[in-house]
Parts: structure tokens; sequence; C-alpha cells
């Protein structure tokens, strides 16, 4: 409890400035990972996102929460983070829900964009987007909150009022599990652009 407690402070007190700390402190804990794996049901992940879907979603958060505006910065910082795609012997497994590619929070134009930056990531030999369809079969503890799991070290839980950090091995490998089922519920190659291009032609 004490954990949770004062990572809960640390998530006040970082939006309390503003949103690019929030995106520099993590920069390191990504430089140092290896392999990455992430799920997200509503939204794509901040690291496939593009420069114009993260400010539009920024400029919503920062409004909402009354934060101090400092989004282009936090845009310039995320997009910063990103390099980790292109460098290293990183491993990206990316799973996300149907519902990712259609859940409208930004412009169409954002949203086109961003799914056009899906496809275009699926190209990258180190990287891995499975994508869970909207009414396939899948275990029932194969859902809930997004996550990203750093190596075997590390969990990140973003919730709205605050960011998890999870450092117990028992929990992490409970996620790694989740991970796994989810990973056997989605769809790839071919298959998962289908899904993209229906979400394009939605648009």
């Amino acid at each position: 409890m004490r954990g949770i407690e004062s990572a809960y402070v640390e998530w006040r007190r970082q939006l309390r400035t503003g949103l690019r700390r929030q995106q520099e402190t993590s920069i390191p804990l990504y430089e140092q990972t290896r392999r990455f794996r992430i799920y997200q049901p509503f939204i794509p992940p901040a690291l496939l996102q593009t420069a114009g879907y993260a400010a539009e979603m920024m400029r919503s958060r920062r409004v909402f929460l009354g934060l101090p505006d400092d989004v282009d910065e936090a845009v310039e910082a995320r997009m910063n983070r990103q390099r980790v795609l292109y460098s290293g012997d990183r491993r990206f497994l990316i799973v996300l829900e149907e519902q990712a590619l259609r859940t409208r929070i930004v412009s169409q134009d954002a949203m086109a964009g961003q799914l056009d930056r899906l496809l275009a990531t699926m190209d990258l030999q180190r990287v891995s987007v499975g994508i869970i369809p909207a009414g396939g079969a899948r275990s029932p503890s194969a859902f809930g909150e997004g996550f990203v799991i750093f190596d075997d070290a590390m969990v990140r839980v973003e919730t709205t009022s605050a960011e998890l950090t999870i450092t117990q091995p028992a929990e992490i490998a409970l996620y790694g599990r989740t991970f796994t089922e989810m990973q056997s519920a989605a769809v790839y190659g071919a298959a998962a652009r289908g899904l993209i291009a229906a979400a394009v032609a939605a648009i």
C-alpha cells in the first residue's frame, strides 16, 4: 500500500507541472528495456502514436485536468521516446483491441494518419502487432486495463487519475500470462491489416 501511495503521489506531482515531465522521465526506462509487451484496449499505444494524434489527445487531457500548457514540449518528448523503435535489439510485442482502431478522441484527419502509422509500423521487423477482433473468441481472463510490461522487471498500468508501477514478480508473471492469452486471441498479418483497412474505410 505504501508503494502504491508513493506511485500515486509521484504521478500527481509530475502532472502538476504539465505533461512534458511525465514523458521525459520514462525515456531511460524505455532505453534500458529489451522486450516490450503492450496491450491497449481503446487507443493506440504511445510508442506508435503520430505527433498529430498525440497532440490532440494531450490537449484534451490538459484542459480536462487543468494542467499548464506544455503540450508541444510533451509531444516532442513522446516522439523522442519513440527512437527506441529503430535502435538496438529490442522487441515490441503489441496487442490491440479492434476498438482501439475506432475510438474517436481526435479529429478524423488525425485518426486516419494514426491508422496509416499503424500499418507502416507493422512492416518493422522488430515489431509485432496483433489485433483482437471485436467478435472473436477469447479467454475470460484476457481482458482488462491497458498495460506495458518492461522485460520481466516492471508493469505500468495507467488509470484515469494515476499511473501504477508494479514490481512484484508474482504480479508481473500474472500480467505476462494475461498478455499471452491476449496474443492467442489476436489476428496478425493480412487479417490484422484487414481490420485496420476497415477502420480507415469507416472514417
